[in-house]
């Protein structure tokens, strides 16, 4: 007995005193946040006028812009589902710490200060700007291409409940009033029977969310839809755009995105695009030409578009194309698995997109962290 007794280990308090913590020694050298954090830091560099003209020159001193921004990296990047909980987090992570160059005696921020200041860098514009001048640092250290895209849409769940999609004259009050009388935690509404459509119903919730199907077969989700144009040397997200997939179809958000996306980056001069086959359409072929863009579309069966024909689908670049553009779908299973946007946690679609933003961009982040570390 006394020898197991020996054998036990024994767990020993921990002492209260003082201890130095050196931040940068503690994460690995080889640790592939350092990568994200040195092409963050040159991005924050570029766009610190800005930042300068988002704050008053007299106040108490906020949380810095540089820190909420790159917090918006971690809770991608970490997949943490609220602010409060990133801020719970912080407290105690020395690797968040560090990587948003706070002293391990600051501590973690206010949930509730830290939400308001967001406010400020929330916004779909310095979101955009943050997403170009990260996709900008990747074309000048020679990652992307400025010749060839993919483009190709997915769904974003809003952060509504069909519950919420009542008729927009208000005659569907009395009954959501009663639901809720009986039951205010999660009131049960019965629309069996009636027919609901975006015409005569809308959200209570998410008023700009609309009622759609990707595909026959599909139920149909409060949502929104997201529209991703990738560039085709190393599968990098060179847009995303939020829309409302009703009013905007998927093949026009295409040829707006790429638009946009030359006029942002000046040199990029697209010769072709590769889709899927719901871009084999005569308004996006056509588009396409106007634009002296090669349509790398799969082809329907049985349909004869022209302006896409033998001439373009045998050429070894339109296999290449149609080989190279299923890498989007990495894209979309990134943002919605890792970057948590498979339902959006904002309500509106400006808010949404510039979260997409942000997602979009860290994505970015990653892989050129990788290219960086293959390369080296």
């Amino acid at each position: 007995m006394s020898v197991l007794n020996c054998m036990r280990g024994k767990t020993q308090t921990q002492p209260d005193f003082l201890t130095v913590i050196n931040l940068n020694a503690a994460v690995p050298a080889n640790h592939p946040l350092r990568a994200i954090k040195g092409h963050v830091d040159t991005v924050l560099k570029k766009l610190s006028p800005l930042f300068d003209e988002l704050y008053a020159d007299e106040g108490r001193n906020s949380i810095p812009p540089e820190q909420l921004l790159k917090a918006r990296v971690l809770t991608a990047l970490y997949s943490v589902r609220s602010e409060r909980l990133f801020c719970e987090q912080l407290g105690y992570n020395l690797l968040w710490l560090w990587f948003l160059d706070r002293e391990y005696g600051e501590g973690s921020f206010n949930h509730s200060i830290f939400a308001k200041n967001y406010e400020r860098v929330l916004s779909a514009d310095v979101a955009k700007l943050f997403f170009a001048e990260i996709y900008d640092l990747s074309r000048q250290e020679g990652w992307t291409s400025d010749d060839h895209f993919t483009a190709d849409g997915t769904l974003i769940e809003s952060w509504a409940s069909l519950k919420s999609f009542v008729r927009k004259d208000g005659t569907d009050a009395e009954k959501v009033k009663s639901a809720k009388d009986e039951d205010p935690g999660n009131p049960s509404i019965n629309f069996r029977g009636e027919k609901r459509c975006n015409a005569t119903h809308q959200s209570s919730t998410d008023p700009e969310s609309v009622l759609y199907r990707k595909a026959h077969g599909k139920e149909a989700r409060l949502c929104f839809g997201g529209h991703v144009l990738m560039e085709n040397r190393n599968g990098l997200c060179a847009d995303f755009t939020m829309h409302n997939p009703i009013a905007e179809s998927e093949p026009m958000m295409a040829l707006r995105q790429m638009d946009a996306h030359q006029k942002l980056h000046p040199g990029v001069s697209a010769k072709t695009i590769g889709a899927d086959k719901g871009y084999h359409r005569k308004d996006f072929v056509k588009g396409c030409r106007e634009r002296d863009i090669a349509p790398h579309v799969a082809c329907k069966n049985n349909t004869n578009i022209d302006g896409l024909d033998g001439r373009t689908a045998t050429k070894n670049g339109y296999q290449t194309s149609q080989r190279i553009r299923k890498r989007v779908e990495e894209i979309f299973g990134w943002i919605k698995t890792v970057g948590g946007l498979r339902r959006s946690r904002y309500r509106g679609l400006e808010r949404t997109q510039a979260w997409g933003y942000f997602v979009a961009g860290t994505y970015n982040l990653v892989r050129l962290a990788r290219l960086s570390q293959a390369a080296a």
